[in-house]
């Protein structure tokens, strides 16, 4: 069995001379901001020399692409393109409150 870690997304990215830093965040179960939407935390961090993160960019760029072309994601630019909707003729659904899906 392998150890496997969730993410929520990064936090930061820190280039110091040749080592790269990419901080991991979460989602706090208990913590809380003045919204009342759940903190992001911080739970690891991956460490790294240039090199290894410039072929890791390349390789998740390439990943990013067979996603758009499956239509599994919109990049933002692809979304600002789109035709206009009607929004008067589809019915009302309530916003999702949770701040990953807004």
């Amino acid at each position: 069995m392998t150890n496997e870690l969730y993410a929520d997304g990064i936090g930061e990215i820190t280039v110091t001379g040749t080592i790269v830093r990419i901080d991991l965040m979460s989602l706090s179960a208990t913590e809380r901001d003045a919204n009342n939407n759940p903190k992001p935390v911080f739970r690891q961090r991956i460490i790294m020399p240039v090199d290894a993160f410039a072929n890791a960019v390349d390789l998740m760029q390439k990943a990013l692409g067979g996603l758009v072309e499956a239509g599994a994601v919109r990049r933002i630019g692809d979304i600002q393109q789109l035709p206009a909707v009607d929004t008067a003729s589809q019915p009302q659904t309530s916003a999702n409150a949770s701040p990953n899906f807004n």
